[in-house]
């Protein structure tokens, strides 16, 4: 269900219920705010990837991959799935590849 149309009345049930997720959508969209977490959400829409696959991917080090992939993990937004001594994430669930199509459609979509 959308958000409700803007109106001069704000004390609706689809307010109510924001009000009582307002929290979790924050901490949400305080995980995903950070330019390298985005990344690899982005590339872990198209299925599980290693740490390594992320650390090429990303032209980043070890480290800060593995502490952004910390923080998703701490919201619940990956999985992680150890096969030996390599560690494999995964999305948790939709929300991430819903928002990150909105955002591609606001700024990466053709000019119109």
């Amino acid at each position: 269900m959308p958000f409700p149309p803007s109106s001069s009345d704000r004390s609706g049930p689809e307010i109510d219920r924001m009000q009582g997720k307002a929290t979790t959508a924050s901490n949400f969209l305080k995980a995903i705010s950070h330019e390298g977490r985005l990344m690899i959400l982005c590339h872990l829409v198209s299925g599980e990837k290693s740490v390594t696959e992320l650390e090429e991917l990303l032209s980043a080090r070890q480290a800060a991959v593995s502490q952004q992939l910390s923080r998703l993990r701490m919201e619940g937004l990956v999985i992680p799935r150890r096969e030996g001594k390599a560690i494999y994430y995964r999305l948790a669930d939709d929300r991430p590849k819903r928002i990150l199509e909105t955002v591609y459609d606001l700024f990466c979509g053709e000019e119109k």
